[in-house]
């Protein structure tokens, strides 16, 4: 293995060896893959590109970002939306063959890209694309990948800190890739902070060649059918969520968690625990395993509030915590606590939220 944890179980740092080969030594800058997909550029890399950002001017080099597709107007658009949010540079592979994901010429050009630009940090998105593509890449470069990760820091010796919970949710471990390069991490949408874009839009632009045959590849695109059935649930994107959990006591009293969140125009969730007994679909899930939200208001309403849990909310702006008993996690990091029942509380919610949004539109 060449990543080792900064937090041994036995308390303290651990003795990191450093033993950074000659080869990797003239490795520089932070990249970040760019996500674009069916003419949209997913919020996790815009996110990343803040991450990036600071990560970048840590280190005093530039913040790179990796655009692969087909197009090559449409390809400079997205390099001019990601100066806007803090690149430096864009490097462009435009061919055919790259214009729908797979898994085999997207690796086979972000590995020629890294063999020739050298970058000593990449960072992708953890989704279903980022996390099929991070490790086939870092795979290939024989590279350490950190998955899923809530914080990103550079220590002291210009090593990526990649902190992510293990153990189920119940520790945080810090990774460092110290004798490879590059230092891979993938991080789920909305852990990081989404940046403001700047009206700069100018930056360099490196169109790096590519030379693939459609014949050479193993896997064909047949057609693209968009999952629907997931499209409903958008927690990770919602201004205003309302969760329940086990305080909720059964199945059918997360209807009162449903009606709350239909009336301030939000969306709905719940913890594991929920998803376990069947209470709610998985895609429904927030926490560590399941999504992570950055609303400006959340309320949980009978959810204890466990550290796993505690990965997926805390980049809430407000969040509510009703629940029963005083001593719960969940009011160690809620903005405000209410002990009482939920079931009894939500209706009532509800029912003062209705009638206010009735008399706003009769005075509107």
């Amino acid at each position: 293995m060449n990543t080792k944890s900064s937090r041994p179980a036995g308390g303290g740092r651990a003795s990191m060896k450093r033993e950074l080969p000659e080869r990797f030594r003239s490795y520089r800058h932070v990249w970040v893959f760019i996500e674009f997909e069916h003419g949209r550029i997913h919020p996790v890399s815009l996110e990343l590109l803040g991450e990036g950002r600071k990560l970048a001017d840590q280190l005093h080099v530039d913040l790179a970002a990796v655009i692969v597709g087909s197009g090559r107007a449409a390809l400079h658009e997205v390099a001019a939306t990601t100066f806007s949010y803090g690149a430096d540079v864009a490097y462009i592979a435009d061919d055919p063959v790259l214009a729908d994901y797979r898994n085999e010429p997207y690796t086979r050009v972000i590995t020629s890209l890294v063999e020739t630009y050298q970058p000593e940090i990449m960072l992708l998105g953890a989704t279903v694309l980022g996390r099929d593509l991070a490790g086939a890449v870092a795979t290939t470069l024989k590279t350490g990948l950190t998955a899923d990760c809530t914080e990103l820091a550079i220590d002291g010796e210009r090593s990526l800190a990649a902190t992510r919970p293990t153990f189920g949710g119940s520790l945080l471990c810090t990774i460092h890739t110290l004798n490879y390069r590059p230092q891979m991490a993938t991080v789920r949408p909305r852990v990081m902070a989404m940046p403001t874009a700047q009206e700069r839009q100018s930056g360099r632009i490196v169109e790096f060649p590519v030379d693939l045959r459609e014949e050479d590849m193993i896997t064909k695109v047949l057609d693209f059918l968009p999952d629907t059935a997931n499209e409903a649930a958008q927690l990770a994107f919602a201004d205003i969520v309302v969760a329940g959990g086990l305080g909720l006591r059964t199945s059918e009293n997360m209807q009162l968690v449903r009606d709350l969140a239909q009336v301030l125009g939000g969306d709905w969730g719940g913890s594991r625990p929920l998803v376990q007994k069947g209470w709610i679909p998985a895609e429904r899930q927030i926490g560590q395993t399941g999504k992570t939200i950055r609303p400006r208001l959340y309320i949980a309403a009978g959810i204890s509030g466990a550290i796993q849990h505690r990965v997926g909310v805390e980049g809430a702006d407000l969040i509510v915590a009703i629940n029963t008993d005083p001593q719960a996690p969940i009011f160690d990091f809620a903005d405000i606590g209410i002990t009482t029942d939920a079931i009894t509380l939500l209706p009532t919610l509800t029912r003062v939220f209705r009638q206010r949004l009735a008399v706003n539109r009769m005075a509107g």
